[in-house]
């Protein structure tokens, strides 16, 4: 899915592991939904594509904040670095 440029919020987390990124995560609000997006950089192939994950769809940005979080918390407990 791709977001409009006008509805991408400031909440964008991009995460690494030993220097090469993993996931970058994104989150939009449409107005009645926050929409959080996954980019997945498989780090177990050759492929520099990464792929889609999600969209995750949440009715308040709380919630998606929430989501987020622990995914970079969950992310961080298996050794990536999330900035």
């Amino acid at each position: 899915m791709n977001f409009p440029l006008a509805a991408v919020r400031e909440l964008v987390s991009s995460v690494q592991k030993e220097g090469q990124p993993v996931v970058r995560l994104s989150c939009a609000d449409y107005g009645t939904e926050w929409v959080v997006a996954a980019d997945v950089y498989p780090v177990d192939e050759l492929s520099v594509q990464p792929r889609s994950a999600g969209p995750y769809v949440f009715d308040t940005a709380q919630e998606a904040q929430s989501f987020i979080e622990s995914s970079l918390v969950a992310l961080e407990l298996l050794g990536c670095d999330a900035a």
